[in-house]
């Protein structure tokens, strides 16, 4: 059975040099779960396999408590999906990609994780564990704020200059958005506190918010800022699509030609990991003093 790395993170005498007698398990687990997350519609057949590789690693590296946070971001955006999916259509459209993942998407969202439990075990360091944690927090709080954020009342306004945007255009935050991405972190820290044994892991919970909402944040200033956007001279509207539902190729507007969303939710997951690193050795630091 995987470790449980009920602490976070399982001491290691010395590093793996071989495949773990549990990985096998794991597998066959993560198999079960995606076939059913694609049987359901969640997941595209490339999706399947990233959500196969990303879900191995994670369980076998990991453990019981890291793989939880990753399957309760994958269960809560993909509920959350298709949440009131007929009202989130217009803004829907804007978007590169639909609600079933595809391999991009599930890297995007899962690999900067999936590795960090890998290298876990590779060079064990209690350290792994809240860059973990902010990685999670960030991509839950990022997909809540897409997905209930649309549903704002009043208009988005871009991060930048505030000036007001249509729902779902890259770079666009709304109260709405800000306060489910805050949700969405801290979810994600309560849930961390069921694999932790200590009374002192309260912290952790304020720790996945604050970085959750900080990469999510950063999420939305590279999209209003680097991000590759197109434009339709059909429709006269922006997307992050190279072919708009109506059918016309669009052009570069601005934006890197190489920065695509799925990129932009991998830097700033990073961030957000990175975010949680720092709370996390500031807090530490504090405490031996």
């Amino acid at each position: 059975m995987p470790p449980s790395h009920a602490t976070g993170h399982t001491p290691q005498t010395a590093p793996y040099t071989s495949i773990p007698p549990h990985f096998h398990t794991s597998t066959l687990l993560a198999a079960l779960i995606t076939l059913i997350a694609y049987h359901r519609g969640s997941l595209s057949p490339s999706g399947v396999l990233g959500a196969l590789v990303v879900g191995s690693l994670t369980l076998t590296f990991g453990g019981w408590s890291w793989a939880l946070l990753l399957a309760v971001f994958f269960v809560t955006s993909s509920l959350l999906s298709h949440f009131k999916e007929s009202e989130k259509r217009v803004a829907a459209e804007k978007f590169d990609k639909t609600h079933r993942r595809d391999l991009g998407q599930v890297l995007a969202n899962g690999g900067a994780g999936a590795l960090v439990a890998l290298f876990s075990v590779l060079a064990p360091s209690p350290l792994w564990f809240p860059l973990f944690l902010g990685i999670m927090a960030t991509v839950n709080a990022d997909t809540w704020a897409t997905e209930l954020g649309t549903l704002s009342a009043g208009p988005p306004r871009l991060i930048t200059t505030g000036r007001r945007v249509d729902a779902g255009a890259s770079g666009g935050v709304s109260p709405l958005g800000t306060a489910v991405s805050l949700a969405g972190g801290l979810l994600i820290g309560f849930t961390a506190l069921i694999g932790r044994r200590e009374r002192s892991s309260w912290p952790v919970v304020l720790i996945a918010g604050i970085a959750g909402l900080a990469g999510s944040l950063f999420d939305s200033l590279l999209g209003a800022t680097v991000q590759l956007i197109y434009y339709c001279d059909n429709c006269c509207k922006e997307t992050e699509r190279k072919v708009h539902k109506c059918g016309r190729l669009t052009r570069p507007l601005r934006g890197l030609s190489w920065l695509n969303n799925d990129l932009v939710n991998l830097l700033a997951s990073l961030v957000g990991g990175l975010v949680a690193l720092a709370l996390w050795l500031l807090l530490n630091k504090r405490r031996m003093h």
